[in-house]
């Protein structure tokens, strides 16, 4: 991959991420990769060395690598950090490298930690759940041992006073500790085993030059296109619809004075955050639909 620097950061950060020493461990999947789609797991492996990367949209991967190395200072006698774990199942290497392992006289608690914004504090976030328990199976899997609770402690770095003040729901200090809810290890292995059988389609359809699954919505991050029913020359809609012929029923319910605008929907992660759209057909035929 390409390292670029198109707003001529110092070139400490360059160097910090040209130097990155993450790996692995030879896994055919990381956890990571595991909970991510299909799709862009191949098209990324694929087009890796074409794939490009600017220093300023790793400043907070950097800030975050940056925490856990202060954390590790802080780390009680039974505490394990940053531990990466390897577990096979149904032909695949999994690994999982976990933040902190709290060795209890009942089990191990398991916390990773996520230098995040308030949005992602205040709503739930349902990657960090089905990452946080594939690491509570590595766990029980190679070690045996019962996990007792799963937490992540989330480093706010938008955090606002102001906003902890006025705003329900808003995280009361810049940082906060999350539980999330632990499955039983079957539900798991289960989960794992579905993962797994995802990544291992996709990569036999890629071998065997058939069509890659595509995203599904929730990948893409995609927001459906809806109808607004507002007053005419208002900003604030009156009704929010879901289809055309919904909007039309509210328009001929409310009378005269009203309008329909369209707000048309969009595929965020597709349009802001995937290195690898530029080669996904998916993408292609999304944005030729859309005009």
């Amino acid at each position: 991959m390409k390292l670029t620097n198109k707003f001529d950061l110092p070139d400490t950060f360059v160097r910090i991420l040209a130097r990155s020493n993450y790996t692995n461990g030879k896994a055919h999947l990381s956890v990571t990769e595991l909970i991510n789609s299909p799709r862009i797991t191949q098209l990324r492996k694929v087009h890796y060395e074409q794939l490009e990367e600017d220093v300023a949209d790793k400043i907070w991967a950097i800030f975050g690598t940056a925490i856990h190395a202060v954390l590790e200072h802080g780390k009680g006698d039974n505490q394990i950090v940053e531990q990466r774990l390897h577990a096979n199942i149904d032909g695949y290497d999994i690994s999982g490298a976990i933040d902190l392992q709290e060795v209890q006289p009942d089990g191990i608690a398991i916390s990773d930690y996520k230098t995040t914004g308030a949005w992602a504090v205040m709503n739930e976030k349902k990657d960090w759940e089905e990452q946080l328990n594939i690491y509570a199976w590595l766990v029980e899997k190679v070690k045996k041992t019962p996990v007792t609770s799963l937490t992540i402690v989330a480093i706010i770095r938008d955090w606002s006073r102001r906003d902890a003040q006025v705003k329900e729901g808003y995280p009361e200090a810049p940082v906060k500790s999350l539980a999330i809810p632990l499955w039983d290890y079957e539900t798991r292995e289960a989960f794992v085993k579905e993962r797994v059988k995802l990544h291992s389609d996709a990569l036999f359809a890629l071998e065997t030059g058939d069509d890659l699954p595509v995203c599904t919505p929730s990948e893409m991050w995609e927001k459906p296109t809806y109808w607004a029913v507002l007053k005419v020359g208002g900003k604030r809609a009156t009704a929010i619809c879901n289809t055309e012929e919904e909007a039309d029923a509210k328009i001929q319910e409310l009378g005269k004075g009203y309008e329909i605008q369209v707000r048309p929907g969009e595929r965020t992660r597709c349009a802001n955050f995937c290195a690898v759209r530029d080669f996904c057909q998916q993408w292609k035929d999304y944005q030729g639909e859309s005009k």
